[in-house]
């Protein structure tokens, strides 16, 4: 078993039109034993900027506190807010300083850009190589099983709730086809003047 697959995850992020969501599973187990049903894998960066960790529990919390560490940096050295197109630069660039004894995650970036509010999504793996698509982006133990849901589903210029049934219907329908992920989910959609946060009860078993 790899070892970004032992605690089990599943991760999505998709674009819509002037909105993009993020969803994640709850479960955090060690390979088949489940250990907890509500740890977080996906943090608010911004008021219109996600990042998703799946990968191992361990790295998942260092990583996220060394990047709220820089990207506070950043704003108070800029003045300005930080874009997800900058944000994914910065975890990319941060992994891929720990090449050759790399962080167990591979991290996915959800947002808006600031001034503009088109979508923004982009993956990596553990040590930074950037992937920026025009349509959907997977990540965790489950991320195969993902990919084929969300090409089934997804559309381009999908409305923030069609964008959420989607995402939603790929994200439940992908981790029962996965034993080491799923237990609950949580569904981000950003727009401009708001971000919904839904939970969504699941098959426990």
């Amino acid at each position: 078993m790899s070892i970004l697959t032992y605690n089990g995850s599943a991760m999505v992020a998709m674009k819509g039109d002037h909105c993009v969501s993020i969803a994640t599973d709850k479960r955090l187990g060690i390979q088949a034993h489940t250990v907890s049903i509500d740890f977080p894998k996906v943090f608010e960066m911004g008021p219109h900027l996600y990042l998703g960790l799946p990968g191992l529990a361990t790295d998942i919390q260092t990583v996220f506190e060394k990047l709220r560490f820089r990207k506070n940096l950043f704003e108070l050295k800029e003045n300005r807010q930080i874009s997800p197109q900058m944000f994914s630069a910065m975890v990319s660039n941060m992994l891929y300083e720990k090449r050759f004894g790399p962080f167990f995650v591979e991290p996915i970036v959800a947002g808006l850009e600031p001034k503009t509010s088109e979508p923004y999504i982009c993956n990596m793996d553990l040590i930074g190589c950037r992937n920026e698509p025009e349509d959907f982006v997977t990540g965790g133990s489950a991320s195969s099983q993902l990919f084929g849901m969300c090409e089934s589903l997804w559309e381009p210029n999908l409305g923030p709730d069609d964008l959420f049934e989607t995402t939603s219907q790929a994200l439940i329908n992908a981790f029962d086809r996965d034993a080491i992920s799923g237990w609950g989910a949580t569904v981000y959609i950003i727009e401009k003047d708001k971000v919904t946060v839904r939970e969504l009860k699941t098959r426990m078993d």
